[in-house]
């Protein structure tokens, strides 16, 4: 059922246009930037989760670097929600 309303909903809203501080776009696109050497081995659920987080973050950096527009000291992009919602959900 939750995947049925998703369906709905994906139709419905796409991106969100938000702001964040310059210093953690900044750092978002470092993610993005940065190299990952070697290959993924055995590893453990929290390892897991740790490595698909930090793959959102460099996600939202390759969004900021691409459509990102400095507005001051605050960069303003727009994200998709399945990206705003893992930065919501880390934050918990």
């Amino acid at each position: 059922m939750l995947a049925a309303i998703g369906a709905r909903l994906d139709q419905q809203i796409s991106r969100i246009s938000v702001r964040l501080p310059r210093s953690l776009a900044e750092s978002a696109v470092a993610a993005w930037d940065r190299e990952e050497p070697g290959g993924i081995g055995e590893e453990s659920r929290a390892e897991y989760e740790l490595r698909d987080d930090a793959a959102e973050l460099a996600l939202i950096g390759l969004a900021i670097r691409s459509r990102g527009v400095r507005d001051g000291q605050e960069v303003v992009v727009e994200l998709d929600v399945v990206q705003i919602a893992a930065a919501l959900r880390a934050a918990l």
